[in-house]
């Protein structure tokens, strides 16, 4: 039992990150058989990490068959909507309750962040994740952490779409290096700001470019 319900986390993952990468693209059929070859496991782990993807809204699951859940911008905004609540309050809380030790993983991302080169988006926006889950973690709350992650799952795909697109990324990630030093000073009404402007406008580009995709 033990050994199944680790292969479904390792399903799970697996499976997730080729969602929310579009190596499964929107709409597209889910083949228990072929993943469950590909991943190395049975078909329950796989189709147990397939209903925890049906709760996550990530696979739909309508009378026949089971496919990739499609993409809306639509969607897209309201999980905006949530998320920059919830970062805006994570960077807050954060600037009060980070550690040392935090401090040292967010100096060390965003040191990462200043070597990786501008034509390497999709690193950095890798990095960014990163950076963001340290944010969740020096504000010391395990559930909001978890909320965060599950809304970077559902909105990762449209950013795939409009990573080609994303020349600013670079420019945004060095707002890190403001919002850390914020931090640092145990400035939380600053650490709040920054962390509002940041997200905002990384969302006003993303509509913009998939708009003009005319997604």
């Amino acid at each position: 039992m033990e050994l199944i319900r680790i292969d479904t986390q390792r399903a799970y993952e697996a499976i997730r990150e080729r969602i929310t990468t579009l190596e499964l693209p929107p709409g597209a059929l889910i083949d228990e058989g072929k993943l469950a070859l590909d991943l190395d496991v049975g078909l329950v782990p796989v189709r147990e990490a397939i209903k925890l993807l049906v709760h996550d809204h990530l696979i739909e699951a309508p009378p026949m068959g089971l496919f990739v859940a499609e993409v809306k911008i639509s969607e897209l905004r309201q999980i905006s909507e949530i998320r920059l609540l919830l970062e805006c309050y994570c960077a807050q809380q954060a600037a009060k309750f980070a550690t040392p030790d935090d401090l040292v993983v967010l100096e060390a991302l965003c040191r990462e962040q200043s070597q990786v080169p501008a034509d390497e988006p999709r690193w950095l926006f890798e990095l960014d994740h990163k950076f963001h889950q340290a944010i969740a973690r020096a504000a010391h709350n395990k559930y909001l952490a978890d909320i965060l992650d599950d809304f970077f799952g559902l909105s990762q795909r449209l950013w795939f779409l409009a990573l080609p697109h994303l020349e600013f990324l670079p420019a945004a990630v060095e707002k890190h290096l403001e919002l850390v030093e914020a931090i640092q000073a145990r400035d939380e009404g600053r650490a709040e700001t920054i962390m509002r402007q940041h997200i905002q406008s990384f969302y006003d580009k993303v509509f913009e470019i998939l708009q003009n995709l005319s997604f």
